[in-house]
């Protein structure tokens, strides 16, 4: 919101410059305001939706450190194992018409409250419906449908929060929205993504969860700052881009504003598909740096260990 700062006082009556006040008779004075440049009201120039904020302070729990991700969730014995790790995050794919692990054997409500009680904190990912224009191979057998993005959206987050809550995850969780890497440079196939996107974070919030948005830095991620800086509403409260090959950043990712979604409202998956050996346990993962929301439990609502 942009405010108009009256900084001076108005002159007192006896100072004012009474002796030119006889010339400004009615005709004269709709002569000068003709004259006077055209200024745009402050509404006309749309302020970019809120990005930023404590969302700690608005009671989500924040994790903060090195998370993995994997397709599949492993089972009890390696999440046991893993804690020789220095990880105490990990990316769980709950749903989606676009999950590419659908089977998901290990991970059950009794899953989730043991491995949340070793410690491990959930970032819950959920892939829906695609962008028409992915560039992904295999990801444009689910597209968004063009002639109802936004109504496709909205109905997929309210599959994606029966999800969670199947899982056991309460209102003040997050849910990170998978859109693969796309061409956002195509401005209908951009608009259909940005619609469905909009309309699964609109339900989202509705229901108390956390809209999150996961993609490429060079793609959904620059698309989505694209959108912030134009005032596009119902955008996602926290983002987490994957830009490969290079040192973990959660402030200086070329693709975003420094000051934009900030504090604790990003993940950078920084490196993917690494094989890591911990406690005797491989498990090939997409290494992540966070400061951002993670599940909440029903029945839990503990700190970070």
């Amino acid at each position: 919101m942009r405010y108009v700062h009256h900084t001076g006082r108005a002159p007192s009556r006896q100072n004012r410059p009474s002796r030119f006040l006889p010339l400004l008779t009615l005709p004269t004075l709709l002569i000068l305001l003709t004259l006077l440049p055209s200024t745009p009201a402050l509404a006309d120039t749309p302020a970019p939706p809120p990005t930023t904020g404590d969302l700690a302070a608005a009671g989500a729990e924040i994790y903060r450190g090195p998370a993995f991700d994997t397709c599949d969730a492993p089972d009890l014995d390696t999440m046991r194992a893993w804690l020789a790790s220095p990880y105490r995050a990990v990316g769980v794919y709950i749903g989606g018409r676009g999950r590419g692990c659908p089977g998901q054997p290990h991970l059950t409500p009794d899953w989730v409250t043991a491995v949340h009680d070793l410690g491990w904190r959930l970032l819950p990912l959920y892939v829906g419906s695609q962008s028409p224009c992915t560039r992904l191979p295999g990801t444009n057998r689910v597209p968004i449908d063009a002639e109802r993005p936004r109504e496709q959206g909205a109905a997929e987050a309210q599959d994606a929060i029966a999800a969670a809550q199947a899982l056991g995850l309460a209102p003040g969780s997050p849910i990170y929205l998978d859109m693969e890497d796309y061409d956002h440079q195509d401005p209908g196939c951009a608009a259909t993504t940005l619609a469905f996107v909009q309309g699964f974070t609109h339900r989202l919030d509705a229901a108390g969860f956390i809209p999150g948005y996961y993609s490429s830095a060079t793609s959904g991620i620059a698309h989505l700052e694209n959108a912030r800086l134009a005032g596009t509403p119902d955008l996602p409260e926290v983002l987490w881009y994957a830009r490969w090959s290079t040192e973990p950043t959660l402030h200086a990712e070329p693709a975003l504003d420094p000051a934009a979604w900030q504090p604790d409202r990003r993940i950078h998956q920084y490196a993917g598909d690494v094989p890591e050996t911990h406690g005797g346990r491989e498990l090939l993962i997409d290494r992540n740096l966070v400061a951002a929301p993670v599940a909440v439990l029903a029945d839990d609502h503990q700190g970070n260990p």
